[in-house]
């Protein structure tokens, strides 16, 4: 038997409404292994967004993203700057979970580098947040049950790499339902609110973008 014919056309039809999803041209986004044991169905993409050199034509920027087009100013053959990276996976149960409240589950994850004094800022994990209920709302992406954990990660170097400076990450692990198997808005959703991270413009009315230094 064909090994498509036993694939529910459910999980087919969303695979296809993630096709026609239009995300940001700074986004480099690629299909990676899925997990297999969340579920029966499952299909994940990576993603990141980098800041490449001076003079290459990328979409004019401010916060992180621009900070790190300064540092690259100048140097022709400079590496791309990483300024945040996520990951996109679409989970589905025919048999429905009662956990998801639903058949389909979207699980996501984003991390992007901050400026060592945000570190103390209590209110990153609820801006954080904040940034993917606008951009499902942006988006009008409908969804139900959601739940995330936001947290914030100190680096030190010591001994031999001493001389690195300290880093603090912010991370973002969310979940929710979509209302249905067409989950296009939901990626683009998710492709802005990864944007966001790295300080792409536009952002939300009112929120001003983390402050983050280049990575060494």
């Amino acid at each position: 038997m064909n090994a498509l014919a036993q694939v529910p056309q459910e999980f087919l039809h969303a695979l296809g409404t993630l096709r026609k999803a239009q995300c940001r041209g700074e986004l480099r986004l690629a299909e990676i292994p899925a997990p297999a044991r969340l579920a029966p169905f499952a299909v994940a993409l990576g993603a990141e967004v980098m800041a490449s050199g001076a003079g290459s034509g990328t979409t004019p920027v401010h916060g992180p993203a621009a900070m790190a087009l300064a540092a690259a100013s100048g140097t022709e053959d400079d590496d791309d700057t990483e300024l945040a990276t996520g990951r996109f996976i679409l989970l589905h149960d025919p048999d429905g979970s009662a956990v998801w409240d639903g058949e389909f589950r979207i699980v996501t994850y984003i991390r992007a580098q901050l400026e060592p004094e945000m570190g103390n800022d209590e209110m990153l994990g609820t801006v954080a947040w904040t940034w993917l209920v606008e951009a499902l709302e942006n988006h009008e992406a409908p969804y139900r049950a959601a739940g995330g954990t936001a947290t914030r990660v100190l680096s030190e170097s010591f001994g031999t790499l001493s001389g690195r400076p300290g880093s603090i990450d912010i991370e973002l692990r969310a979940s929710w339902t979509p209302a249905s198997s067409d989950v296009t808005a939901h990626l683009e959703a998710w492709s802005d609110m990864v944007c966001t991270f790295a300080g792409l413009p536009p952002l939300p009315d009112g929120v001003e973008a983390l402050p983050r230094r280049r990575r060494n």
